[in-house]
Protein backbone atom coordinates (compact mmCIF):
# COMPACT_ATOMS: atom_id res chain seq x y z
CA UNK A 1 0.00 0.00 0.00
CA UNK A 2 2.84 2.40 0.82
CA UNK A 3 4.54 1.52 -2.47
CA UNK A 4 1.30 2.23 -4.35
CA UNK A 5 0.95 5.65 -2.66
CA UNK A 6 4.58 6.49 -3.43
CA UNK A 7 4.09 5.50 -7.08
CA UNK A 8 0.97 7.70 -7.39
CA UNK A 9 2.81 10.64 -5.78
CA UNK A 10 5.78 10.18 -8.12
CA UNK A 11 3.60 10.00 -11.24
CA UNK A 12 1.55 13.03 -10.08
CA UNK A 13 4.69 15.05 -9.43
CA UNK A 14 6.06 14.11 -12.84
CA UNK A 15 2.89 15.23 -14.58
CA UNK A 16 2.84 18.55 -12.71
CA UNK A 17 6.53 19.16 -13.51
CA UNK A 18 5.88 18.50 -17.21
CA UNK A 19 3.01 21.01 -17.28
CA UNK A 20 5.11 23.62 -15.45
CA UNK A 21 8.05 23.05 -17.81
CA UNK A 22 5.79 23.44 -20.85
CA UNK A 23 4.43 26.74 -19.49
CA UNK A 24 7.92 28.17 -18.95
CA UNK A 25 9.12 27.10 -22.40
CA UNK A 26 6.01 27.95 -24.40
CA UNK A 27 6.64 29.46 -27.81
CA UNK A 28 6.51 33.28 -27.69
CA UNK A 29 3.71 35.10 -29.42
CA UNK A 30 4.39 35.11 -33.18
CA UNK A 31 3.63 38.84 -33.48
CA UNK A 32 6.92 39.54 -31.67
CA UNK A 33 9.02 37.90 -34.39
CA UNK A 34 10.09 39.26 -37.74
CA UNK A 35 10.04 36.62 -40.44
CA UNK A 36 11.10 38.66 -43.46
CA UNK A 37 12.36 42.14 -44.23
CA UNK A 38 9.84 44.66 -45.50
CA UNK A 39 10.14 46.80 -48.62
CA UNK A 40 11.16 49.87 -46.58
CA UNK A 41 13.84 48.04 -44.56
CA UNK A 42 17.47 47.47 -45.53
CA UNK A 43 20.17 45.22 -44.15
CA UNK A 44 23.10 47.23 -42.83
CA UNK A 45 25.52 44.78 -44.43
CA UNK A 46 24.14 45.73 -47.85
CA UNK A 47 24.71 49.45 -47.22
CA UNK A 48 28.37 48.98 -46.32
CA UNK A 49 30.48 49.56 -49.42
CA UNK A 50 27.68 51.39 -51.26
CA UNK A 51 28.97 54.18 -53.48
CA UNK A 52 28.20 57.79 -52.58
CA UNK A 53 27.80 60.38 -55.34
CA UNK A 54 27.24 64.12 -55.27
CA UNK A 55 24.55 66.07 -57.08
CA UNK A 56 26.80 66.27 -60.17
CA UNK A 57 26.81 62.45 -60.44
CA UNK A 58 30.49 62.29 -59.37
CA UNK A 59 31.59 59.52 -57.03
CA UNK A 60 32.83 61.11 -53.81
CA UNK A 61 33.32 58.04 -51.62
CA UNK A 62 31.78 54.86 -50.31
CA UNK A 63 30.09 53.84 -47.08
CA UNK A 64 32.64 52.42 -44.64
CA UNK A 65 30.35 51.96 -41.62
CA UNK A 66 27.34 53.27 -39.73
CA UNK A 67 27.16 54.59 -36.18
CA UNK A 68 24.12 53.32 -34.25
CA UNK A 69 22.90 54.65 -30.91
CA UNK A 70 21.58 52.54 -28.03
CA UNK A 71 18.01 52.80 -29.31
CA UNK A 72 18.98 51.32 -32.68
CA UNK A 73 18.80 54.53 -34.70
CA UNK A 74 21.57 55.22 -37.20
CA UNK A 75 23.14 58.52 -36.14
CA UNK A 76 25.87 58.85 -38.75
CA UNK A 77 27.21 57.24 -41.89
CA UNK A 78 30.98 56.95 -42.13
CA UNK A 79 32.18 57.61 -45.68
CA UNK A 80 35.64 56.67 -46.91
CA UNK A 81 36.99 59.58 -48.94
CA UNK A 82 40.01 59.94 -51.19
CA UNK A 83 42.91 57.59 -51.59
CA UNK A 84 43.55 54.81 -54.03
CA UNK A 85 42.91 51.16 -53.20
CA UNK A 86 42.50 52.07 -49.54
CA UNK A 87 45.78 53.98 -49.31
CA UNK A 88 45.47 57.60 -48.24
CA UNK A 89 41.74 57.27 -47.61
CA UNK A 90 40.26 58.95 -44.57
CA UNK A 91 36.84 58.54 -42.98
CA UNK A 92 34.28 61.29 -42.54
CA UNK A 93 31.05 60.87 -40.55
CA UNK A 94 27.97 62.64 -41.85
CA UNK A 95 24.47 62.57 -40.32
CA UNK A 96 22.31 59.80 -41.77
CA UNK A 97 19.65 62.38 -42.69
CA UNK A 98 22.04 64.19 -45.07
CA UNK A 99 22.12 61.22 -47.43
CA UNK A 100 19.51 60.65 -50.09
CA UNK A 101 19.07 56.95 -50.84
CA UNK A 102 18.47 56.13 -54.52
CA UNK A 103 16.97 52.85 -55.70
CA UNK A 104 17.50 53.49 -59.41
CA UNK A 105 20.88 52.55 -60.87
CA UNK A 106 23.10 55.55 -61.55
CA UNK A 107 22.70 56.75 -65.09
CA UNK A 108 25.85 57.34 -67.14
CA UNK A 109 24.03 58.03 -70.40
CA UNK A 110 21.15 60.13 -69.13
CA UNK A 111 18.81 57.11 -69.06
CA UNK A 112 18.03 54.87 -66.14
CA UNK A 113 18.92 51.21 -66.49
CA UNK A 114 16.56 49.31 -64.20
CA UNK A 115 17.97 45.82 -64.62
CA UNK A 116 18.07 44.31 -61.14
CA UNK A 117 16.75 47.16 -58.99
CA UNK A 118 13.33 45.49 -58.64
CA UNK A 119 15.02 42.38 -57.21
CA UNK A 120 17.24 44.22 -54.69
CA UNK A 121 16.14 44.94 -51.16
CA UNK A 122 18.60 47.78 -50.67
CA UNK A 123 19.38 51.07 -52.46
CA UNK A 124 21.66 51.26 -55.48
CA UNK A 125 23.66 54.22 -54.17
CA UNK A 126 23.51 57.32 -51.95
CA UNK A 127 23.70 60.99 -52.87
CA UNK A 128 25.29 63.62 -50.62
CA UNK A 129 25.11 67.33 -51.43
CA UNK A 130 28.88 67.92 -51.10
CA UNK A 131 31.89 67.92 -53.37
CA UNK A 132 34.78 65.52 -52.98
CA UNK A 133 37.00 68.44 -51.92
CA UNK A 134 34.53 69.45 -49.18
CA UNK A 135 34.55 65.88 -47.84
CA UNK A 136 38.34 65.67 -48.00
CA UNK A 137 38.54 68.93 -46.01
CA UNK A 138 36.06 67.71 -43.38
CA UNK A 139 37.38 66.55 -40.00
CA UNK A 140 38.47 62.92 -40.04
CA UNK A 141 36.35 60.45 -38.08
CA UNK A 142 38.38 58.23 -35.75
CA UNK A 143 37.01 54.90 -34.59
CA UNK A 144 37.60 54.22 -30.91
CA UNK A 145 39.14 50.91 -29.86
Amino acid sequence: MLAKSMMIALVGTSLMWGAAYAQNNAAPDSKNWMTTEKADQWRATKLKGLNVYNNNNEKIGDIADMIVDKTGNIQAVVIGVGGFLGMGEHDVAVPFTQLKWVDEPRSTTGQSTRSDSNKRSYPDHAVLNMTKDQLKAAPEFKFSR
